[in-house]
Parts: structure tokens; C-alpha cells; sequence
């Protein structure tokens, strides 16, 4: 509180505060400091990047997608019926950006997260296999209130991977919420797995009740060296 006590003291003189209002004013300070420190931190262990917020996501330009939509996900209503969130589009749009702010949202609204690259969760449960923590592993994730899968089915998966998929969309179907980025169509997901069976009965459910948002646009990384072009190119005039 010593932090912000000599600014909080002369507005109370400006205002001449009672002694009540004073301390009411000084402890809300302390609990808005301690709810931003407590979500930082779950954020951080949720792998969250403090950079990709909302705010950030509302500079991108030349994109084309469903605001209405955008505007409802982000009230977490999907959250409340365990519904699932695919974020579809080319490479480059924001999709892991978008996926990433909501799962601050999710985080200041004290729901548990998880984000992590889809290839890199399975590699950590095929480690899981090798020191008999599968269990625990899979236990952890079924619980979490929001899964974050980023870039899902950018590469094949084997055997394995694939029946860890199953395992985890059976586990968290209608209980949990799981948001999903990926840069193809949830048929071509079936092309990427190594047992069609097991993918269908996957991505069945993952995709039931789910809300889409396709993102469409030029890659941001194109459109900043198009402007970086440009300044350059601008430079060399001067």
C-alpha cells in the first residue's frame, strides 16, 4: 500500500475523505494490485503470451472475419456449456493472437488455462509414457477449463499422437472448453491422423457445438515488410 499512499492521502485531503473512505480506498488499491499480480502469474503458468491481448488484436488490419461472432466469444458464454472454439485460417492472421486473448480473459475471469503448440503437448505425453506420468498428464488436461491447441494438424500425426488426441476430446467432450487454431478445415484434419476411425470420433466431438471463426487476410509478417518496404523505400528518397 506504501506504493501508492502519498497520492491516495492528498486526494483525500482534496476531498476531504472521512476515515472510513479513506482505508475502503486505500484497501481497493491493495486488491486491484493483487488481482493483476495473481492473474500475471497464472498466466504466465498457464503460457500465456502477456503480449497477445485484445487490444493488441483490434490493431491488426486488413483482415476479414466474423465480429459478431468475435464480439460473443469473448464474453466466454462457450465456456459455460464446455462448447469448443476453432480458429481457422492461413498462416499468419492472428490465430494463435486471438486464441491467446481469450485465454486472458479466461484468466482475469479465474478460470484455469492451458496453452500450448500441439506438437509440443504430445511430445511432452509421449515423454509422459516413458516415466509412467501418462495418467497425470492426461488427468491435468481433462481438467483444465480452457485447453488452447495451437496449430493443430500442421504436421501428420503418427499412431500415438492420434490416439492421444482421441483420449483428450473424449476426456474434456461437453466438460471443458477447448480452443483449437489451425491452419486447415477440420475434414482435412482426418488426412493428417494415422487411424481414420479414432480422428471421426475426435473431431466429432470436438466440433460439436463448436463456434468457427475463420480469419482471412495477408500474413501480418508480409504486411509488415510491405511497410517496412515502404519506409525504406521512402528513406531512399529523402
Amino acid at each position: 500500500m506504501t506504493q501508492t499512499l502519498p497520492e491516495r492521502l492528498a486526494l483525500a485531503r482534496q476531498r476531504k475523505m472521512g476515515h472510513a473512505a479513506f482505508l475502503e480506498l486505500i484497501l481497493d488499491d491493495e486488491i486491484t494490485r493483487r488481482e493483476s499480480r495473481s492473474a500475471m502469474l497464472r498466466a504466465r503458468t498457464a503460457g500465456l503470451d502477456p503480449t497477445m491481448r485484445l487490444q493488441s488484436w483490434d490493431e491488426l488490419e486488413d483482415l476479414t472475419y466474423d465480429r459478431a461472432l468475435l464480439s460473443d466469444l469473448t464474453t466466454l458464454a462457450f465456456t459455460e456449456a464446455g462448447n469448443g472454439v476453432l480458429l481457422l485460417g492461413p498462416v499468419g492472421v492472428g490465430k494463435t493472437h486471438l486464441a491467446t486473448a481469450l485465454g486472458h480473459i479466461a484468466i482475469r475471469r479465474r478460470l484455469s488455462v492451458h496453452a500450448a503448440r500441439a506438437d509440443k503437448l504430445f511430445t511432452r505425453l509421449r515423454a509422459a509414457r516413458l516415466d509412467n506420468t501418462l495418467e497425470a498428464e492426461f488427468r491435468k488436461l481433462a481438467r483444465v477449463d480452457v485447453l488452447i491447441l495451437d496449430d493443430f494438424a500442421l504436421r501428420p500425426l503418427d499412431a500415438t499422437q492420434t490416439n492421444d488426441f482421441y483420449e483428450l476430446v473424449v476426456e474434456r467432450h461437453r466438460r471443458a472448453s477447448t480452443i483449437v487454431t489451425s491452419n486447415r478445415e477440420p475434414s482435412e484434419w482426418l488426412t493428417m491422423t494415422s487411424d481414420a476411425l479414432l480422428a471421426q470420433s475426435a473431431v466429432d466431438r470436438l466440433t460439436s457445438g463448436a463456434h468457427t471463426l475463420v480469419i482471412e487476410g495477408t500474413s501480418y509478417r508480409q504486411r509488415d515488410s510491405h511497410r517496412r518496404g515502404g519506409l525504406d523505400t521512402k528513406e531512399q528518397d529523402q
